[in-house]
């Protein structure tokens, strides 16, 4: 590992010039980042607050641009993968990986199958029932991660997401958002509600803030980009990523304002209020843009499933490499494609599968629910933290560590998620749990 540092001092690879034709992996991790539940979480925020936290959307994508950034630095500087530079830190980060990324898996494989069944129930009632409408998207998801490199997955997100940006953007001119609101919801100001500041911070840390920011690094090996050559290319593809997020939020949050809070009509949370939408958009302009919203529904929930499929199981397969000295830790071994055909990329791509399919038919156990809750709001701020960890200290380069800005970003985004972590720890049931 120092050899790969000390080579690339010695002789620094050639930069790459910026360029739209090389985007990939930055659509990719938008496309996975953004799920039904974040587009409800914005609705509702347009349907309570109209404009007024337009501001937050876009703070939320500026924090997560850092976030990402920062994973790809750390991979493209050092030669490394994530999970080599978080085993340098302590055994207490394998074991919190280890944990996080079954019971994570477990509870998640089931939540993305039933959102991707949902806009399918509705758009073709009376087929199938729920749970089979959700098994056939866990299989098919399955299959095509199973037996498709990343070349082809980027190509058929990049449809997907295309489908996203039509059809949310068409919304968003259908309603007619009054431009003059928008604006002034530019301005950092709070709600003068109960919880405000709270909600606000939910809004700025939940779209598209999941375990798929610390995938990036990985799509980035696997789409080729192993040296500081692919730096500039990396953070174009990075902004673009996050361009892409906020469109998703500014849209979905000009139809909650204009759509729902004007005509003060509440939707559920969770993926249920993108169904209710679908009727609302029904009721107001008929049955073709109802349906054209479902495809849309779709396309965001697929997206988030085989992302997820891909993602998180490269990122198992580099833990177990790692873990069982089997494999070299470093952005070379994800770029030949040797871990999309590993066992442990496969195993972790069955355990997503299969045994979350017990949850659709049972309901999901309350105690499970509770610890995957936790893991998972503990996640992001154990990212930030860690990034802030290496990109200082002398596992990276003196040329690639942080400067201010990304240390300051890295601390607001750390805070914020502690925060939200700790409310969503507060929050759970535990009197029930023991």
């Amino acid at each position: 590992m120092a050899d790969t540092t000390q080579n690339q001092a010695t002789h620094p690879p050639q930069p790459r010039k910026a360029s739209w034709k090389y985007i990939g992996p930055g659509i990719v991790v938008a496309a996975t980042g953004v799920g039904a539940g974040d587009l409800v979480a914005t609705l509702i925020a347009g349907s309570n607050f109209g404009y007024t936290l337009l501001w937050a959307a876009i703070i939320g994508c500026l924090v997560k641009i850092s976030l990402a950034e920062a994973a790809g630095r750390w991979h493209l500087s050092t030669g490394r993968t994530l999970f080599d530079g978080w085993a340098s830190l302590g055994r207490w980060t394998t074991w919190f990986f280890a944990v996080y990324v079954v019971v994570w898996g477990f509870v998640y494989g089931a939540a993305a199958m039933s959102s991707s069944a949902l806009p399918l129930q509705a758009l073709f009632p009376g087929v199938m029932d729920l749970k089979w409408w959700g098994i056939a998207c866990g299989l098919v998801g399955l299959v095509f991660v199973w037996f498709n490199k990343y070349a082809v997955f980027e190509k058929v997100m990049t449809v997907l997401v295309g489908v996203m940006f039509v059809v949310t953007v068409y919304l968003a001119i259908r309603v007619t958002p009054n431009l003059a609101d928008a604006f002034a919801g530019l301005l950092p100001v709070l709600p003068d509600e109960k919880d405000s500041i709270l909600n606000t911070l939910g809004l700025i840390g939940g779209v598209g803030g999941t375990i798929t920011l610390a995938a990036y690094g990985y799509w980035v090996n696997a789409k080729g980009w192993t040296d500081t050559g692919w730096m500039k290319v990396m953070r174009l593809d990075n902004r673009v990523a996050y361009l892409t997020t906020g469109v998703f939020v500014i849209a979905m949050l000009f139809v909650g304002a204009e759509l729902l809070h004007s005509a003060n009509v509440a939707i559920a949370s969770g993926d249920k209020g993108l169904v209710q939408l679908g009727d609302i958009l029904e009721e107001e302009y008929g049955a073709a843009t109802a349906k054209f919203f479902l495809i849309g529904f779709f396309a965001t929930s697929f997206t988030s499933l085989i992302g997820v499929w891909h993602g998180v199981s490269l990122m198992f397969a580099d833990f177990v490499a790692r873990l069982t000295g089997r494999g070299r830790a470093k952005g070379e071994e994800v770029a030949s494609g040797e871990r999309e055909r590993s066992w442990p990329f496969r195993g972790y791509l069955l355990w997503l599968t299969f045994p979350p399919m017990v949850l659709l038919f049972e309901g999901q156990p309350f105690r499970l629910v509770i610890l995957y809750g936790v893991l998972g709001a503990a996640f992001m701020p154990f990212l930030a933290g860690t990034l802030i960890w290496l990109l200082n200290t002398s596992r990276t380069p003196r040329e690639w560590r942080n400067g201010p800005l990304s240390n300051v970003m890295l601390a607001v985004a750390g805070l914020l998620f502690l925060v939200l972590c700790l409310k969503q720890i507060w929050d759970q049931p535990w009197g029930d749990f023991f």
